[in-house]
């Protein structure tokens, strides 16, 4: 039945092979659900009903790619939409979390009717190849300030603004333990090296008094699965059509849609899907499952969800079919019973991971173009206003204003389409109104 239904013969692999892709990718990502409660506690969600809701976010999305894209792609919220939704969306710009929920929803509608009626492709050619790696590169910085401040490694100081941090501090010796582990383990290639950090640190912690010790195995394991009720059905859609969040939704929206784009193309391509001219079979079903996803996802009461890119960990394994993204979801299922857990893991845990995960993210800007300064500044200030403001979407605005203008006055006007002129315009005006 699993063979007719996923085609495993035509793919060339076995039930086998899929399930062990399923575990490699879930272990290499399984980190999100102990990120995302760290990160969005910080809106005022409760912290157990988070964890809750990003492993059935993640199942549900990613049972969805399984069962009717067939591919083998996992899906879970994305870190550069978490971190938007919590450090712009509410501590920013003061909204509440159930009226930043009621975005992603919009978010997400906008993001559907943009794959279905082909606008996507419109937007994504608008937006000049410089400028979408630097995006991935300045939320990668951000993150990374994010674990850094989170470390108590980078503190405020009244006379620098940052300074470097106490280093006497157990836990502060904790986060450059788990960090510098984990790097251990990414350069050996070991599965699971950002969770295996984590949940080490954690141990470590216990071990010297700097994190609290579970009594008993109900500390750790239990059926009795914490209820999503505070936040599921609790997204405010009004309040976010109200407060007129046009150019911080079209930022959420692009945010996906270049996560989405960016990381399916090279798994595709991984997985051998893209023929020679690059069509990508079942692209457009990837696509409406992510934007389906973040319709769902924003219900239940998380940010939106995306296409990982860890899961190539499970397509270097063999992975070639849904099989393997059910298997991830079947494992985020499972995962609900480590709930008690979330109280346990602090700070000094997961703070490495956000370091370890920026800078992977940053890897993209071994291929911006600095040679041209009209290309050049705009990628530079994208990047380097995302964490220097606390904001991302304020990078976006900076390159995209800066690109358009720069351009305009140095005579090449030409090369700006019309579509980032309205972007940049839309930009433009926030600031202006702010």
């Amino acid at each position: 039945m699993l063979n007719r239904f996923f085609s495993l013969e035509r793919h060339q692999t076995t039930v086998r092979r899929e399930l062990a892709a399923g575990l490699t990718t879930f272990m290499t990502m399984a980190y999100i659900i102990f990120i995302a409660p760290a990160i969005l506690c910080e809106t005022g969600m409760p912290k157990e009903a988070v964890f809750v809701a990003t492993a059935l976010a993640s199942a549900l999305a990613t049972c969805i790619m399984g069962l009717w894209a067939k591919m083998p792609i996992a899906l879970a919220p994305g870190m550069g939409t978490t971190a938007f939704f919590t450090y712009t969306m509410v501590l920013d710009m003061g909204l509440s979390w159930q009226t930043a929920l009621g975005g992603v929803l919009i978010s997400g509608i906008a993001f559907l009717l943009l794959t279905v009626t082909k606008l996507r492709e419109l937007i994504i050619d608008a937006v000049p190849m410089n400028l979408k790696l630097a995006i991935s590169v300045g939320i990668g910085l951000f993150i990374t300030f994010i674990g850094l401040r989170g470390a108590g490694i980078v503190v405020a100081s009244q006379s620098t603004l940052v300074t470097l941090g106490d280093f006497s501090k157990i836990p502060t010796l904790l986060s450059m333990f788990g960090l510098l582990f984990s790097a251990t383990l990414l350069a050996l290639n070991i599965k699971g090296s950002i969770l295996l950090g984590i949940i080490v640190t954690t141990a470590l912690g216990m071990l010297v008094g700097a994190g609290p010790v579970p009594h008993g195995l109900s500390d750790i394991v239990s059926f009795e699965i914490p209820s999503i009720a505070p936040l599921f059905m609790q997204l405010d859609i009004l309040g976010a059509l109200q407060v007129g969040l046009f150019s911080v939704l079209f930022t959420m929206t692009t945010i996906d849609l270049f996560d989405s784009m960016g990381s399916i193309i090279g798994l595709a391509r991984k997985a051998g899907f893209m023929d020679e001219n690059g069509h990508i079979a079942g692209l457009d079903k990837a696509l409406i499952v992510d934007s389906c996803g973040t319709l769902l996802t924003s219900c239940i009461g998380t940010p939106a969800v995306t296409n990982y890119v860890e899961s190539v960990a499970g397509i270097s394994e063999g992975g070639r079919t849904g099989l393997t993204a059910v298997t991830v979801a079947a494992l985020f299922l499972t995962s609900l019973v480590f709930a008690p857990i979330i109280s346990v893991i602090q700070t000094y845990a997961t703070a490495p991971a956000l370091i370890v995960v920026g800078a992977l993210m940053i890897q993209d800007v071994a291929h911006i173009d600095f040679t041209d300064i009209t290309n050049g500044l705009p990628a530079f200030l994208t990047i380097i206003t995302m964490p220097l403001t606390y904001s991302i979407a304020t990078g976006f605005g900076m390159g995209f204003i800066s690109y358009t203008i720069i351009k305009c006055c140095a005579g090449r006007a030409r090369e700006v389409s019309p579509v980032m002129w309205v972007v940049a315009g839309c930009f433009a005006i926030n600031f202006i109104l702010r």
